[in-house]
């Protein structure tokens, strides 16, 4: 391995970058297939779903807020696990680098899943998609995506933002046509907006449901604290990043919406299961068929972004002596190569498997688990150090307001859906304990693994880090 160049992570991203990277993770599929979850619990009252995009998007703003103090206070890539072994003692921050470990893995399988299934679509036009082609070709998407991450943060860097500005241009073109529909001034476009309001009301068990769907599309923002080692000046930049990135969604997915409704009654986005696809279909019929490739290279940059991020935390808890060494490593393009792996690895085994539904509702289940925590630190910082400097704190009732949303996101499918596999998520959780006691309380060490180790770094051409200056 050449070692003229430092091998280490490397401080490499600024502000676009970091717009780029939240654009990203905020907007999924989900603008694309699913907005009809927000109209559907709004008992299809026009302008009170448009209420409920807009309300959500200040609730996105302030748990982004909220993770980005933690960010700013702990600039280093995996910045939560600082932030809870110091607020809540080290056992409970390794379970947190245990849980993201199946967490990671499967979030990047649900993407393949949803990459696969929406590139196969439009060959299986009058039925579903076979399952088996369709984890065939996931799985060919995670290994590759896998690789391209493993080449390094300029492979990353020039995917993400040609990807991000594809997403954003297919999602203007989508608001600019509402724009025109509704300039037009046809009746059957602008009638759902002229007693927007006129519609049924919804009741508040209702409204609440309406809003945890619109809160999901906006889920992704607390990103930067598993890369805040690679920004540029992060006190500085994940700020601006964030109040660049969320009011752009925001007008974007408003935008969005009324062009669905524009052009869509809305009986006809309920009984869509792609609503962006039904739209194209009736606006532009003959360029319908674009639509599911567009959905599939939204998906294909989350899937590059999700491997790439998740594979931080990996690499920070073998830093700190809580995994093997062996994914303390970095290849010659300074990317942890071991860690990629095995997260792609531990997600082809989740395709294989699971079904995406059961990956999506166990993985914001435990995600939400650990939000709270993370609130409830916050919280707790304040108590315990309330003289305490730091670059940026976040206004104490945002931590308040996230709790209540995280909670619900944790009890709403306990009570509505009951099932077993709830429990076996916790234990999953608490399973970490059995390696956490005897070797890293208790230190033991497997001599056959540290063996393996050695030859593993001579088979993959990887190697410890240097030592950062920082």
């Amino acid at each position: 391995m050449d070692r003229g160049e430092k091998i280490q992570l490397k401080r490499v991203f600024g502000y676009c970058w970091g717009t780029s990277f939240l654009l990203i993770n905020i907007i999924g599929a989900g603008i694309f297939v699913s907005p009809k979850g927000v109209l559907a619990y709004s008992c299809m009252n026009v302008g009170v779903s448009l209420c409920v995009w807009a309300g959500c998007a200040i609730l996105a703003m302030t748990s982004t807020l909220c993770s980005a103090e933690i960010s700013i206070s702990f600039p280093c890539s995996g910045a939560q696990y600082y932030f809870l072994k110091r607020y809540f003692g080290s056992t409970v921050a390794f379970l947190n680098l245990w849980t993201s470990l199946f967490l990671g893995s499967g979030v990047v399988a649900g993407q393949a899943l949803l990459l696969a299934e929406y590139s196969i679509q439009p060959f299986f036009p009058s039925c579903s998609v076979p399952k088996l082609p369709k984890k065939c070709l996931a799985l060919a998407m995670l290994w590759i995506v896998g690789i391209l991450t493993s080449r390094g943060v300029k492979e990353v860097t020039w995917l993400q933002i040609a990807s991000s500005v594809l997403k954003v241009s297919i999602l203007s073109f989508i608001s600019l046509t509402g724009v025109v529909f509704l300039i037009r001034g046809k009746k059957e476009n602008v009638e759902r907006f002229q007693n927007a309001f006129d519609a049924e009301l919804p009741d508040i068990s209702h409204l609440i449901q309406a809003i945890f769907q619109g809160y999901f599309a906006y889920s992704g923002g607390a990103c930067f604290t598993l890369i805040a080692g690679e920004l540029k000046k992060p006190r500085t930049t994940i700020p601006k990043c964030i109040f660049t990135a969320l009011p752009l969604v925001t007008v974007v997915y408003l935008l969005v919406n009324i062009s669905y409704l524009t052009v869509l009654t809305p009986r006809e986005i309920l009984s869509s299961d792609a609503v962006a696809i039904t739209w194209a279909d009736r606006a532009f019929p003959s360029l319908a068929w674009i639509m599911p490739f567009a959905i599939s290279t939204s998906l294909f940059s989350n899937l590059l972004i999700s491997i790439f991020k998740s594979s931080r935390p990996i690499y920070l808890a073998s830093q700190e002596g809580q995994l093997p060494l062996l994914f303390n490593t970095l290849n010659s393009h300074s990317s942890p190569f071991t860690a990629v792996l095995l997260l792609v690895t531990l997600g082809s085994l989740a395709i294989i498997l699971t079904s995406l539904i059961d990956l999506i509702n166990y993985i914001f289940f435990t995600g939400s688990l650990w939000s709270i925590l993370l609130m409830i630190g916050i919280l707790r910082r304040r108590y315990q150090e309330p003289n305490l400097s730091i670059p940026y704190k976040v206004f104490l009732p945002f931590p308040l307001a996230t709790i209540v949303i995280d909670v619900g996101l944790v009890v709403i499918p306990l009570v509505k859906s009951p099932n077993v596999h709830y429990v076996y998520v916790l234990l999953l959780v608490l399973s970490g304990l059995l390696f956490y006691i005897p070797l890293i309380h208790f230190k033991i060490r497997l001599a056959w693994f540290e063996k393996m180790t050695c030859y593993l770094q001579l088979l993959f051409n990887i190697c410890l880090p240097d030592v950062s200056e920082e």
